[in-house]
């Protein structure tokens, strides 16, 4: 199926949309069905540290480590005081990816771990199962350990290859900007819709959704299933990829 063609359904009357967008959970824990209603700004939950290794600023050399898990579980970033992958990003998708980079190659020997997102002094982990902040809690500490054992070894944490994949900014940008245009706006077009590319850094690329996107139920899965699609299909090296829509402050934002 092509990725215009999964866009559209993602804003169609299908069944899974409509499953999926049927009812919501409020604060309370009690259902309220999607309704017509003037927009009121969501709350946001800040996820639960799970690891941190503080110490004083002043001393030289110490590695410090915080994870904090997603609010869904469903992956946990971790901060490093010191670049991990300076002026970049990368996805590697599996162990077979990690292969001559040796920060990926310690987090993939952790057990469970399915995806790591390396930009800049964060690394994003997705781990298999995952559900609850007590599925993070042993697994973040072994994910660190990983970290800071490969950066106190002081070599090159990502292969030189992938660096030299990378092209330039106006190349990310040209590449990213037809695939909106060619394949993702006219995608959502129909509903509403509209994706916006507000910044290209390295290969690292930010959105913005607008339009009937802004707000939608089904923003979520428009994002990861059909906008990351696209884009990694088109565009294998670039790395992470942030909305900066603001979804509450919609016409009629579906999240409260």
């Amino acid at each position: 199926m092509s990725v215009l063609k999964k866009l559209s359904q993602m804003f169609s009357g299908k069944k899974e949309a409509e499953e999926a967008a049927a009812e919501v959970k409020d604060l309370s824990g009690s259902s309220s069905a999607f309704a017509d209603e003037p927009p009121v700004r969501r709350r946001v939950i800040q996820a639960p540290v799970i690891m941190e290794e503080a110490g004083e600023s002043g001393l030289s050399g110490q590695i410090l480590i915080k994870a904090e898990p997603s609010r869904d579980y469903e992956q946990c970033k971790f901060m490093v005081n010191r670049p991990l992958f300076a002026g970049h990003s990368w996805l590697f998708s599996n162990f077979e990816e990690a292969a001559g980079s040796p920060l990926a190659e310690a987090v993939f020997s952790v057990d469970s771990v399915a995806t790591l997102l390396v930009h800049d002094s964060t690394a994003v982990v997705t781990k298999t199962g995952a559900k609850g902040v007590s599925d993070w809690e042993a697994f973040a500490r072994e994910v660190g350990s990983a970290l800071r054992k490969t950066m106190e070894a002081g070599s090159d944490l990502v292969s030189k290859d992938i660096v030299a994949r990378i092209p330039s900014e106006k190349v990310v940008q040209e590449e990213i900007q037809k695939v909106i245009d060619n394949e993702v706006n006219p995608g959502v077009a129909g509903h509403g819709g509209k994706i916006t590319l507000t910044a290209i850094t390295g290969n690292t690329v930010t959105i913005q959704m607008g339009g009937g996107c802004q707000g939608c139920s089904a923003a979520d899965l428009t994002l990861k299933q059909g906008i990351h699609g696209a884009f990694r299909k088109a565009v294998p090296y670039i790395g992470a990829i942030y909305d900066e829509t603001d979804h509450a402050g919609g016409l009629n934002p579906y999240y409260r």
